[in-house]
């Protein structure tokens, strides 16, 4: 019998890698999406990698206890990956409530779902660096005190420790990865990463001339999402549930990153690039460097992928969608 998982934020550049990787794994993927009135657009991601017809989309929400229940119930999967949220770290200021609710006590119903209706099953919770935020260490480990600095990381932290303490009280397989920045060509384009390949892609093609962007000292520790879901199975296939940082271990400023991407077009990016003290974030985190050995030690996990190649590929599959776009 294959194993099923249940992969809540499936339309996500996490969720869809994620399904792929399973899928390839021999997984039935159940994926969790809300109701919407665009779900076309919103499946692009399953549909960009191919896998949107071999997966089962099931219609629930996270803030939305009962829906949880009777999909847990009907279809028992083996994993579950709770990859939902609201993600954006700039929209939590504005949407501070919608973000708790979803974000942090989203992860609760997950958990009680999973705690009521598969009493083997394995949970996976997607923490965040940005729980580190005000970093107390210069290396950030499992053992490093958080310090939130936005209501999208408050909410994370919430997450974070509602998973340790359903693991603890209930005897659930519960893990959690504190995931550092990860990217990929399915990346949002409101995240600065895509954000910057997509207008190395205009400008290249003569659509732009400049962006716009805040605090370019700001260093983060930047990884591939191909990478990243692989590091989520492997959690989950541990006899013991834990918590793991998932990072390379290498802090890159947004400035260096910026570099990268126009370099590889042939173009610099000081041409181009503006400075905006508008989008500078309102309590700015300005590094963030993980420590991933201890997911290296338990399970072997290492990053495959650099930063350069990630950037690369980013920027040349937004060459694409723009030349598509202008057919």
């Amino acid at each position: 019998m294959a194993k099923k998982a249940l992969v809540t934020g499936v339309t996500g550049q996490d969720g869809a890698y994620l399904s792929q990787f399973l899928l390839e794994k021999g997984y039935e993927v159940y994926g969790l999406a809300r109701r919407s009135a665009s779900a076309d657009t919103v499946l692009e991601r399953l549909r960009w990698l191919g896998v949107l017809d071999q997966i089962t989309v099931v219609e629930g929400d996270i803030t939305d206890l009962s829906s949880l229940i009777r999909i847990c119930r009907k279809y028992q999967p083996d994993e579950v990956y709770n990859l939902a949220a609201q993600s954006f770290v700039t929209t939590s200021w504005e949407q501070p409530f919608l973000t708790g609710q979803v974000t942090a006590l989203g992860v609760n119903n997950v958990l009680e779902a999973v705690r009521l209706e598969l009493p083997e099953g394995r949970f996976y919770q997607a923490s965040s660096s940005e729980m580190f935020g005000l970093i107390q260490n210069a290396v950030q480990s499992e053992r490093t005190p958080f310090y939130p600095r936005s209501p999208y990381a408050a909410a994370k932290l919430y997450g974070h420790w509602i998973t340790v303490n359903y693991r603890e009280s209930f005897g659930m397989h519960a893990s959690s990865g504190i995931l550092f920045n990860h990217e990929s060509p399915l990346r949002g384009i409101e995240f600065v990463t895509r954000k910057v390949t997509d207008a190395v892609a205009r400008i290249k093609l003569g659509r732009s001339k400049t962006i716009d962007l805040g605090n370019m000292d700001a260093k983060r520790d930047w990884g591939h999402a191909r990478d990243y879901v692989r590091a989520m199975w492997m959690m989950l296939q541990q006899e013991v549930p834990d918590d793991y940082v998932i990072a390379t271990g290498t802090t890159t400023t947004v400035r260096e990153m910026c570099r990268i991407a126009f370099e590889h077009v042939g173009l610099k990016a000081e041409d181009h690039v503006r400075v905006n003290p508008d989008l500078f974030r309102p309590a700015e985190v300005e590094i963030l460097l993980g420590d991933p050995s201890k997911a290296k030690q338990a399970f072997g996990w290492e990053p495959t992928i650099s930063l350069e190649e990630m950037i690369s590929e980013m920027v040349d599959a937004d060459l694409e969608r723009h030349r598509r776009a202008m057919l």
